[in-house]
Order: structure tokens, then C-alpha cells, then sequence
């Protein structure tokens, strides 16, 4: 009778289930799994660290709607990738990780890295299960795809021991489980949804808030009608961006904190009233403010603050039934009205501090003169991913998103080290899905170091991604280069170099000197230009471009502290 082991019984489920890119580092004992996974016509992506590979797993997951998968060693690869399995289930983005354990007759004797897998995966995930048997394996995986995918999306993890997966069975023992099952639709109360469009047409101060929820959730040609038809002010939360466009006259991002704090109503598409937002508490945001706030998680329903109007629903037809209801009152808000007047008047005002700030290319650069003029260079509607601290915070403002899900940052966990492995996934899903469209990863020099060697699986897999790392040496801040030296030949160096210094304008362009190409070291606007033209062209590969910019560039001046700070 014919037999099978349980590294196909586990390759053709993740198959029958819709998994189609699986990133890992392979080792015992799951060197003959990654084979059988290609032979089940997966795409298999070899990384140099669990952590960016569970991040670029995460980000395919985001930009597909349906999970990647991690494949990782026992013990210590495991735990690599924690880092990535909080980052995804924080960040509400579909991945299963898939990890080797000890075989199961080593358990408690000292096996090679032995771990108690399955209870440490379990804090980051929805679900971690072992799967008892080979022939169960199939089951397991449905329900773990369908958990990182239904209600808030989110990480799942299961565990293999190596006896499992060299394991045979008969072939007619493994049960023939159902492929993937469509995601249920929630639907809004009708009673609620009335609620809605009463609060926001009475609104004389309304905004409209779009958060990666409602990118995720595909519902841009709803919200984008529903902000045409109606003329409410909006801004996004950063990975919102492009759900409508930052170009749209209705956007209001440049007086974010003017309209956060002035607003009589919120409605409130996707996005969570945590640190990005303030927590929607004074002095951010009114103390009578009024917040209808639609989610698909209803624990997420009245946190921090108590809504106005709760709505647990679907993003689509929620948004598509309060625009029916505003339709049918023929509400239009005027743009005359002073709501309206005072936010342009804010706009202008910020604009007008930016573009002076902007204007400024005076050696050596600062933020807003890269940001400006690497966006006016930039490929039309590019997948921007971005990481760092001003770099990231700065960029948000200045590098606009005219399309949906076409911006990875941090997100809400705050991860560094997330932007190599995200761009190598927005890399693989242009190539597969979206030809022709470029991957820009704007890092802080900072936040490269966390996986800059992930440059190396982007040259393997001839990926074409521009890198553009804005160096200011340092984190934060760094260190003029002829105090750097000064400080380096003065004595003991680990007690007297400040703890955020980083080598001073460090050549990382001569890291394309690795795989026989040249990257780009960049001083002023033209040879920023010059470079991102360049870059544009090379279609078989990565490049770096080294932007090196003043050690003390900083943001312009905050009406609050970017983080909105205990009052306790």
C-alpha cells in the first residue's frame, strides 16, 4: 500500500489551504519539509534570520489577505521569531509560523533543543496547537490558516516534532479536510447604523479617521465615495494611508493635531484608539468629543474611551450603509463652513513651515530636504516601506500614498527591524501579482542594522528594491564625524561615546560591493536624484543609496510631544 511521510502530508495541506510563499531558515528537522513544500509548488524564500523572515511572512499576509507561513529550527529558531509573532498579532496581520521541535521519544532527557514550543508560541498567537498525529496534520493547519485570517486577523503557530515529520502513514489514512472556507461578513446593526448617520450629520466639527483596518479590509472604494460624496475632512493613520488619497484636497494630515483636537465627532473606519491616537483622551482630542467607531473585533468596542456609537461590522458594509442613509438625507457637509475654513487655514500654515524647511539644501542635509525631493523623484505609486525614528515619523508627512496597502511601516507595535523583511514580500508580491511597480525601503541607518543583511536575500532572488538609508549616524542623533574620531582616540570609549552614537556617515552603499554592483553614497539633492533615477532602471536586484544627512536633524517643532504622556 502506498505510504507518505508527514512533510508532504504538511506541504500539500498548507497548499490545499491557499499558503502560497513560506520565508524560513532551514536545519534539522526540517531540512526535507522545505523540499517538499517546492515540490508542492510553494514558493519557498530562504532568509538569514527567523525574525525578518516572520516579518516579510506577516507583510505578504497583509498585502494578500491570506497568511504566510515561517519555517524555523527547533529552540533558538523558534524564538527568533517572537519578536515577528508579537509584531503580527499586534499589528492584526495574518501569518503561521511553522516550527521543527525535538523528537517526541527525546522529550525530558535533554534533547537537541528541546522547548516547551507550543506553550512559549502561545502568548503570541491566536492558536498553538502540536498536532498529535500525521494524519491529524491536515486538520490543524485548516483551522490555524482560518484563525490568522477570521474575526481580527492574526499569528498561529504549530509545532512538529522530527518523528512526525519523517514519519509514514498510509496514504489512505490521511482524511481529505476541506480547503480554505470564506471569511465570514459581519454585518452592522441596522439600529446602529442609524445611530451613525444621525451623530455625524448633526456634526458641525466633523473628521473622519482611516486606519489599517479599513486598508486591510479592501473597503477603499467605499471610503473613497463616501469622502467624495459628503465632504468630510479625513486624515489617516499611517498605514491608512492611500485608502483615500493623501493628495486629496479632503485630506487634512497636515493639521492633524489642530483637527484631533477641534473635532465635535469622529468616525472612527478601522483604526484603534491606542498610542498612535492618542487614546482619544484631552488634550489630544475634546473632552466632548463624540467617537462612532465601526470595528470587526468587538472587544475593541469602547476601549479607552466609551463611543458615542459602537458599530461591529464589517468595514465594506458599514460604510457603504451610513453613506446610503447620508445619500437619502442629501447631506453634504458645506465647504464654506468655518470647520472647514480653519483647517485649510492650518494646512496652509504647516505646508507653508514644511516647504521653507524643505527649501533648505545646505550641507548637510536635513530630513525635509531628502523627503521632499526623494518624493518628487520617486516611481508613480510605489510600494513605500519605512522604518526608523525621524526617519519613519518625518517620511509619514512627506512621502505620499495615493493607493491602499502601498505603506509598511512599524505599525503599532513599533518594531524596528521590520523593513527588509517587508519590502522582500512587497517585492515578491509585485513580481507575482502587480508588475512593473517598485518597492522603495526608506530606512534610518539605525533600523537598517536590524536586518541589513537581508540585502543579501534580495540579491539572491534578484528582487528589485531601492534602499534609501538616511544617515544621521546615530539614533536619534549622531555625531559630527571629527568629534566622533575625537571621542574614539580619547580613552576608554564604551563610557564616554553617547549611548545613541552610531559610526559616523558609514559607507553602507559599499555593501552592494558584496554581489558585484555599486551603491549609491549621496551628499546633495542632485546626487539624490541622480541616484533614485538610477535606481529606478535596475530591475534585477537591490541597490543602496547612503543619504547622508546632518547628525542633529530633527523635526520641526511639536505643538504636543509626539507621545501623549500618563497623567498618573
Amino acid at each position: 500500500m502506498e505510504d507518505i511521510d508527514g512533510n508532504n502530508v504538511l506541504a500539500q495541506a498548507l497548499k490545499k489551504q491557499g499558503v502560497e510563499f513560506v520565508f524560513g531558515i532551514i536545519g534539522y528537522p526540517v531540512i526535507e519539509l522545505s523540499l517538499a513544500l517546492q515540490m508542492a509548488d510553494i514558493h519557498y524564500i530562504g532568509m538569514r534570520n527567523e525574525q525578518a523572515a516572520c516579518y516579510a511572512a506577516q507583510a505578504i499576509g497583509y498585502l494578500t489577505g491570506n497568511p504566510g507561513a515561517v519555517l524555523v529550527v527547533s529552540g533558538p529558531g523558534l524564538l527568533h521569531t517572537f519578536g515577528g509573532l508579537a509584531n503580527a498579532q499586534i499589528n492584526c496581520w495574518p501569518v503561521l509560523v511553522i516550527g521543527g521541535s525535538s523528537a517526541q521519544d527525546h522529550e525530558g532527557i535533554g534533547g537537541f533543543q528541546e522547548c516547551n514550543q507550543v506553550e512559549l508560541a502561545r502568548p503570541y498567537c491566536k492558536y498553538s496547537a502540536r498536532p498529535p498525529s500525521i494524519s491529524l496534520i491536515p486538520l490543524h493547519v485548516e483551522k490555524a490558516v482560518r484563525v490568522t485570517k477570521n474575526g481580527r486577523p492574526g499569528a498561529a503557530y504549530l509545532d512538529f516534532p522530527a518523528n512526525i515529520l519523517a514519519g509514514r502513514v498510509p496514504l489512505d489514512s490521511i482524511p481529505d479536510y476541506y480547503g480554505p472556507t470564506p471569511i465570514p461578513v459581519i454585518y452592522p446593526d441596522p439600529e446602529n447604523v442609524k445611530a451613525a448617520i444621525a451623530t455625524l450629520s448633526s456634526a458641525k466639527r466633523p473628521l473622519v479617521i482611516v486606519g489599517k483596518g479599513a486598508a486591510y479590509s479592501r473597503a477603499e472604494k467605499e471610503i473613497r465615495d463616501l469622502i467624495e460624496s459628503t465632504n468630510l475632512p479625513f486624515l489617516a493613520t499611517p498605514m491608512g494611508k492611500g485608502v483615500v488619497p493623501d493628495t486629496s484636497p479632503k485630506c487634512v494630515a497636515s493639521a492633524r493635531s489642530f483637527a484631533l483636537q477641534q473635532a465635535d465627532v469622529i468616525l472612527l473606519l478601522g483604526a484603534r484608539l491606542n498610542w498612535i491616537l492618542h487614546f482619544g483622551r484631552p488634550q489630544r482630542f475634546s473632552p466632548n468629543v463624540k467617537i462612532i467607531q465601526i470595528d470587526v473585533c468587538a472587544e475593541e468596542l469602547h476601549n479607552s474611551v466609551k463611543a458615542e456609537v459602537a458599530v461591529q461590522s464589517d468595514m465594506k458594509p458599514a460604510v457603504a450603509q451610513i453613506l446610503e442613509g447620508l445619500k437619502r438625507l442629501n447631506y453634504k457637509f458645506n465647504s464654506s463652513q468655518e470647520w472647514w475654513r480653519l483647517l485649510e487655514k492650518k494646512c496652509e500654515d504647516n505646508r507653508k513651515a514644511v516647504q521653507a524647511m524643505s527649501a533648505d539644501i545646505s550641507l548637510p542635509l536635513n530630513y525635509y530636504a531628502v523627503f521632499h525631493n526623494l518624493y518628487a523623484s520617486l516611481p508613480k505609486d510605489c510600494i513605500i516601506v519605512s522604518e526608523g525614528a525621524n526617519t519613519m515619523d518625518i517620511g509619514r508627512t512627506m512621502l505620499f500614498n495615493d493607493q491602499p496597502r502601498h505603506r509598511l511601516d512599524a505599525g503599532t507595535f513599533g518594531t524596528m527591524g521590520v523593513g527588509p523583511g517587508f519590502a522582500i514580500a512587497a517585492a515578491l508580491y509585485c513580481r507575482h501579482y502587480q508588475p512593473n511597480k517598485r518597492v522603495i525601503c526608506v530606512e534610518g541607518d539605525s533600523a537598517f542594522g536590524f536586518s541589513g543583511l537581508e540585502v543579501e536575500t534580495m540579491a539572491r532572488y534578484k528582487l528589485p528594491i531601492t534602499i534609501v538609508i538616511v544617515n544621521n549616524s546615530g539614533i536619534y542623533t549622531g555625531m559630527e564625524a571629527e568629534t566622533f574620531k575625537e571621542i574614539q582616540e580619547s580613552g576608554d570609549i564604551t563610557k564616554v561615546t553617547p549611548p545613541g552614537c552610531l559610526s559616523s556617515s558609514a559607507r553602507y552603499d559599499n555593501m552592494m560591493n558584496i554581489f558585484g554592483r555599486t551603491g549609491y553614497f549621496v551628499q546633495t539633492v542632485p546626487e539624490l536624484k541622480k541616484a533614485v533615477k538610477e535606481a529606478e532602471q535596475i530591475n534585477d536586484g537591490p541597490t543602496i543609496i547612503n543619504v547622508i544627512i546632518s547628525p542633529t536633524a530633527d523635526r520641526k517643532p511639536q505643538t504636543f510631544n509626539w507621545l501623549t504622556e500618563s497623567k498618573l
